[in-house]
């Protein structure tokens, strides 16, 4: 543990560095930094959502610069196609072959500006790289390079000619992220930066190769057996909500996947890290799960007349589970 936890705090220099360049873009959103990071440090994708002008885009093109690796910036659109994404096979006459063009699927950080705004199909091009980290074309299947992340960003308030995401694509995102708006201070020293300051560039600081030994420090991070066991009584507790005491299966359509489980241990040991900690606290779950819950859990038509959102059945489970 000890050896953990020194490995830990030498890290802590890159993390530092990795915060102070985002800073020079960024102001405020701490929140979605952390988050960002923690997709960064497990692989795990992030969707991010936001009313236009938080600097949803500018946080995520301003991580992709601080990393020594590929960045893509995709801007969904109604008339986008799967193959936009993935690449596809292309004819030769001269000599009556195939070859392949790569989409921009085939870097290590996607920006997915407004996914909502293309359809499901183009979408659900996006699962088989999302989970398996690949992407098959004709008959061939291509590895994507490592790392690979997709962080996607999304308007909650512009409905118009925007598409839900399918469920299933949903899942696979590790965190869903909500941010509003600065507060007075924030949004002065945002007004100062942009309009009356030259732009400070920002430079990399980190590796793909750092990255992974980063990761390689997280799965080691301990958790406690009785913790693992509340983790999973917090994903049952959203599918069978009487047994724990709670009064909402009416509002409940289906509760998370056991994917939330996974995904719920892993951010809590990268919250554990960016706290200095070899080891995992019950406050580190609970500050990890409405990110990993709320995009989960399908609320019932009874939830939606009723006016109770996710974010309120979230509350409710880890005010009624017993906390070890």
């Amino acid at each position: 543990m000890e050896q953990i936890k020194e490995a830990i705090e030498e890290k802590h220099l890159l993390i530092s560095s990795i915060r102070n360049e985002i800073s020079k873009e960024l102001v405020g959103q701490e929140k979605l930094v952390d988050s960002l990071l923690t997709g960064l440090l497990t692989g795990g994708h992030v969707l991010i959502e936001g009313v236009p002008g938080l600097a949803k885009t500018s946080a995520v093109k301003a991580l992709a610069s601080v990393v020594q690796a590929q960045f893509k910036r995709i801007q969904f659109t109604p008339d986008l196609l799967p193959a936009d994404l993935t690449g596809t096979e292309i004819y030769r006459p001269k000599t009556a072959d195939f070859i392949t063009r790569k989409g921009p699927l085939f870097n290590n950080i996607i920006l997915a500006d407004e996914i909502n705004r293309a359809p499901s199909k183009v979408q659900s091009a996006l699962l088989e790289a999302m989970e398996e980290k690949q992407i098959t074309i004709g008959d061939q299947t291509y590895q994507l390079p490592s790392p690979f992340l997709v962080l996607a960003t999304q308007n909650p308030i512009e409905q118009e000619g925007t598409y839900p995401l399918p469920e299933a694509q949903v899942d696979r995102f590790m965190l869903k992220v909500k941010i509003d708006y600065p507060d007075k201070t924030q949004e002065l020293e945002i007004l100062k930066k942009n309009s009356f300051q030259t732009p400070e560039a920002i430079h990399p600081v980190i590796s793909c190769d750092q990255l992974s030994a980063m990761g390689e420090l997280i799965d080691q991070i301990y958790v406690d057996e009785k913790l693992k066991e509340y983790i999973v009584d917090l994903i049952f507790s959203t599918r069978m909500p009487e047994k724990y005491g709670m009064d909402m299966a009416e509002y409940i359509e289906f509760g998370a996947s056991p994917r939330a489980s996974i995904f719920l241990a892993k951010a809590s040991r990268v919250n554990a890290f960016l706290s200095g900690r070899a080891y995992v606290t019950p406050q580190d779950i609970k500050l990890m799960g409405p990110d990993v819950l709320r995009h989960r859990i399908i609320l019932s038509f009874e939830a939606e007349a009723e006016d109770i959102s996710c974010d309120d059945i979230i509350q409710n489970v880890f005010d009624s589970v017993e906390v070890p």
